[in-house]
C-alpha cells in the first residue's frame, strides 16, 4: 500500500488553527462568565434570593398626632394580621375550613386566597388577641402573623373632624389623609429561606427588615380649648335643637387654629357607623351667606376710604329703595334718626347699603377680595370651600346693595375668621394652618410652619377704629350678650336666612352667628360660632350665638391666664424668672423657688422632677405657684396615678392631665374645686378625669 506522510508544516497549521479555536471558545466563555458575574450579578442574585426566600410584609407604625401642648390626640398600637404563605399550604381545603369559623369568613373565599400564586397574602388584617391566640393553637402550616399598627384616639370624638380617620392602609379624612405621606412611613419585610417546595429550611436564619415609622404631627390645636369649644357647641346643639353648630378659635396674630369643630361629629375609631356628612370640618369646607358679620368689611372699607364718619347723621325708615326694589331693615319699622356709629351698633341694613353705594362696586369688591373672600385660604386641610362672590359683569345696583350687608354672597367660617383677624391684628391677612411641626421618629424637626402674611388689607389706624367700633357693638349694641366683665371684647352678630337648593330663601331657617376677639387692646384669641337651623328659642345671632361665644371665650381667657383689664399691668408687678427644675429633687426645687419668691406644688412621688409649668426661663409675677411633676415610681406601663387637682386653674389642670395621660373633662370655669376620681388612685392611662371649676367670685 502506498505510504502517506504528513508535512510538518501542515501539522503546525492544524495545531495553530486548533489553538485559535480553543482560545476563541475560552475567551467567549470567560467573557460570558464575566458578564454573568459582574454585569448581571445583582439581577441574578435578586432572582435567586426570591427563589430561596419567602417574605411576609410588616406594616410601618403610623406617626402620632399631638396638640400644641404635646397631648396625644391620635396614636398607633401594634396588632396582629393573619398572613398565608401559599407554597407551604399542602391541603388548602382543610386549612380554609379550619380558619373559616375563627376568621368569620366563607371557607371558599379563604381557599381562593390561599391558593393564589403569591409568596405571601393577607388573610385578615388587624385581628384581636383572642382570634390570634386561637389560630396559633391550630398550628396550621403556611399560616403566620405579621405586626401592623392600629389607630387609636384616646379622647374619643374630640377634634375628630380635624384629624379625620384611617382605613386599612391609609388616611381617609382630615389631617390623616392630607398628611398621609408623612404619617405612613415605609413597609418592612420578614424574610425566611425556603426549599424548592416553599418549605422553610430548618435552622436557617430569618431576616427582618424593620418598617420605618411615620412622622409625627404637632398641631396648632390646643386640646383644652378644643374641649371647651366642643362642650359648649354640644350644649347649644341640644338647647336650640339645631341642625348643626360650628365654631373656630384662631390666634389672630399668627393664623394658628386653636380649635375647630362642628356638631354633630363622629368617633374616628368607629367612623363607618356615622353618616359621611359628619366627617368633614364644616367651618373649613362649607360656605353660606354670612349675614351681618360681613358688614365689618364694608365698615373697614368705608373707614379706609374716608367716607365713614361715626357722628354723621342717618335716617332709617325701615327700608331702602334700590332700582325700584325695597330692601328692608331687620327691625321692620326702622331705626329712625341715628348716627353711623349707632347704625353699626344696631346693624342697620340701609346704612350699610348707603356705605356700599358710596364705595361703589369696584371698591367694595376689591376689599372683599382683599380680605380673602371668594378664594381658598390655603389651609392644610382637604376639601376647603371657597365661597362665592358676584362676577363683576353680574354686579348691578341690587347686588351691590345686598353684598354690602352680607346677603347674596357666600363665605366659609374660616374666611370670616381670617378676615376679622386682619381687622384685629393691624390689617394683615394671614394664612391659617393646623400643623405647627412635623418630626421624625427620633423627634428631630423635619418641617415647620411659620406665620405667613398674605397681604396688608387695611392700615393699622383703620384696624384700630374697626376694633373700637366692634367694642361698642358689644358694650352698647346688638352684641351685648357677648360682653365679659373686666374685658374689652370686640365682636359682631350675624343673622342670615338660609338659601335652599333652588336658590330661594327658606322661610324660618337661619344661620345665627357671632364673631369676636379679646382682649380688644391686645387680641389673643378670635372665636367664631354659628348655630345652623335652630328650631327652639330666639332667631337672632345676638340672642343665640353671642351667649355661646361668651361662654367659650370666658373659659379660654381663664385657661390662657389672660387677666381682666382692670387688674395690675405687668409693669406694676414684680416679675421674676422661673428657674429650670428638671432633674432636681423636691427639696432642691423648693430651695431654688424660695430664692425667687415663688411657690412650689409637686405632682407625683418620683425622685426627680421631669416637667414643670410655668416652664424654666419664663417670666411670671412674684409669688406665682410653679407646678412640678416627678414621675410616679413602681407602676405598670399602662398605669398612672390620679393627681390632686384642687386649686388648679384650667390651664394648670390641663398640663398636669397631659403629664399623667388622663383625659381631662372641664366643667365650669375658675379654679378646680372637685374631681370625680380620688387623688392617689391608680388607674389606666387614658381614663377620663372630670374636674369641676368655680369662679372665685361665686
Amino acid at each position: 500500500m502506498p505510504q502517506y506522510s504528513v508535512s510538518p508544516v501542515n501539522v503546525k497549521k492544524r495545531l495553530f488553527y486548533l489553538f485559535i479555536a480553543f482560545f476563541a471558545l475560552s475567551l467567549v466563555l470567560i467573557l460570558r462568565l464575566a458578564w454573568i458575574q459582574i454585569v448581571q450579578a445583582e439581577e441574578l442574585y435578586d432572582r435567586a434570593w426570591e427563589q430561596w426566600n419567602r417574605t411576609v410584609p410588616a406594616q410601618s407604625p403610623r406617626g402620632s398626632i399631638y396638640d400644641r401642648q404635646q397631648v396625644l390626640l391620635a396614636g398607633s398600637s401594634t396588632v396582629e394580621t393573619v398572613v398565608a404563605i401559599p407554597p407551604r399550604i399542602k391541603n388548602p381545603r382543610e386549612t380554609a375550613e379550619a380558619l373559616a369559623e375563627v376568621l368569620e369568613m366563607p371557607g371558599e373565599q379563604i381557599k381562593e386566597v390561599i391558593t393564589m400564586d403569591r409568596s405571601a397574602v393577607y388573610l385578615k388584617r388587624k385581628v384581636d388577641d383572642e382570634t390570634a391566640k386561637k389560630i396559633r393553637e391550630m398550628e396550621l402550616k403556611g399560616v403566620t402573623f405579621t405586626p401592623e399598627g392600629e389607630r387609636f384616639y384616646p379622647h374619643s370624638s374630640l377634634a375628630s373632624q380635624v384629624m379625620g380617620f384611617v382605613g386599612i392602609d391609609q388616611g381617609w379624612g382630615g389631617l390623616e389623609i392630607y398628611y398621609d405621606n408623612e404619617l405612613q412611613g415605609s413597609e418592612g419585610r420578614m424574610y425566611f429561606p425556603s426549599d424548592a417546595r416553599g418549605e422553610q429550611i430548618p435552622h436557617e436564619i430569618k431576616r427582618f427588615a424593620p418598617p420605618r415609622q411615620g412622622m409625627d404631627l404637632h398641631l396648632t390645636i390646643d386640646q383644652t380649648i378644643q374641649h371647651i369649644m366642643e362642650r359648649e357647641l354640644s350644649r347649644a346643639y341640644v338647647e336650640h335643637e339645631a341642625k348643626r353648630v360650628m365654631g373656630l378659635a384662631v390666634d389672630p396674630q399668627t393664623g394658628e387654629i386653636l380649635a375647630a369643630s362642628s356638631k354633630p361629629d363622629f368617633e374616628p375609631g368607629k367612623y363607618a357607623e356615622y353618616s359621611p356628612r359628619r366627617w368633614s370640618l364644616a367651618p373649613v369646607t362649607d360656605s353660606f351667606e354670612p349675614g351681618s358679620t360681613l358688614k365689618l368689611v364694608t365698615l373697614a372699607a368705608a373707614i379706609e376710604q374716608g367716607i365713614y364718619h361715626e357722628e354723621e347723621g342717618f335716617y332709617c325708615p325701615g327700608h331702602k329703595e334700590v332700582s325700584g326694589i325695597n330692601i328692608g331693615c331687620w327691625t321692620g319699622d326702622g331705626h329712625g334718626d341715628i348716627n353711623y356709629l349707632e347704625a353699626v351698633q344696631g346693624s342697620c341694613n340701609p346704612a350699610f347699603i348707603t356705605m356700599g353705594q358710596k364705595l361703589g362696586k369696584e371698591k367694595l369688591f376689591s376689599y372683599l377680595e382683599g380680605f380673602g373672600y371668594g378664594a381658598r385660604t390655603g389651609i392644610d386641610y382637604p376639601g376647603e370651600g371657597r365661597g362665592n362672590l358676584f362676577a363683576p359683569e353680574n354686579i348691578g345696583p341690587v347686588e351691590l346693595a345686598t353684598s354690602s350687608f352680607g346677603q347674596g354672597v357666600s363665605v366659609t367660617p374660616l374666611q370670616q375668621a381670617m378676615a376679622v383677624s386682619a381687622q384685629a391684628n393691624g390689617g394683615d391677612l394671614l394664612k391659617p394652618y393646623l400643623v405647627k411641626e412635623i418630626r421624625d421618629e427620633e423627634g428631630d424637626l423635619a418641617e415647620e410652619n411659620q406665620p405667613e402674611k398674605i397681604r396688608q388689607v387695611i392700615s393699622r389706624e383703620t384696624s384700630q377704629e374697626v376694633t373700637d367700633t366692634m367694642v361698642s357693638v358689644v358694650e352698647e349694641g346688638s352684641g351685648i350678650n357677648a360682653a365679659i366683665e373686666g374685658y374689652r371684647v370686640a365682636g359682631k352678630t350675624g343673622t342670615a336666612q338660609k338659601v335652599g337648593p333652588e336658590g330661594t330663601y327658606l322661610p324660618g331657617e337661619f344661620i345665627l352667628s357671632f364673631i369676636g376677639f379679646a382682649p380688644a387692646d391686645d387680641p389673643q384669641v378670635l372665636i367664631y360660632v354659628a348655630v345652623d337651623g335652630s328650631t327652639r328659642g330666639a332667631q337672632w345671632g345676638g340672642q343665640v350665638s353671642a351667649p355661646l361665644f361668651r361662654r367659650i371665650m370666658e373659659d379660654v381667657l381663664s385657661y390662657k391666664e389672660i387677666y381682666p383689664d382692670n387688674t395690675l399691668s405687668p409693669q406694676q408687678i414684680d416679675m421674676v424668672e422661673v428657674p429650670d427644675l428638671t432633674g432636681l429633687s423636691e427639696e432642691e426645687a423648693a430651695e431654688r423657688l424660695f430664692e425667687k419668691e415663688l411657690k412650689l406644688k409637686i405632682v407625683g412621688d418620683g425622685d426627680r422632677i421631669v416637667k414643670q409649668v410655668p416652664s424654666g426661663g419664663s417670666e411670671v409675677p412674684a409669688r406665682t405657684r410653679v407646678i412640678a411633676y416627678s414621675k410616679d415610681r413602681e407602676l405598670a406601663p399602662e398605669e398612672t396615678v390620679v393627681p390632686d387637682m384642687s386649686g388648679f386653674t384650667i390651664r394648670e389642670a390641663s398640663k398636669v392631665a397631659g403629664w399623667v395621660d388622663l383625659d381631662l373633662k372641664v366643667d365650669g370655669s375658675g379654679i378646680a374645686t372637685r374631681q370625680d376620681l380620688e387623688p392617689g388612685e391608680v388607674v389606666e392611662r387614658g381614663v377620663r378625669l372630670e374636674v369641676e371649676f368655680q369662679s372665685l367670685e361665686e
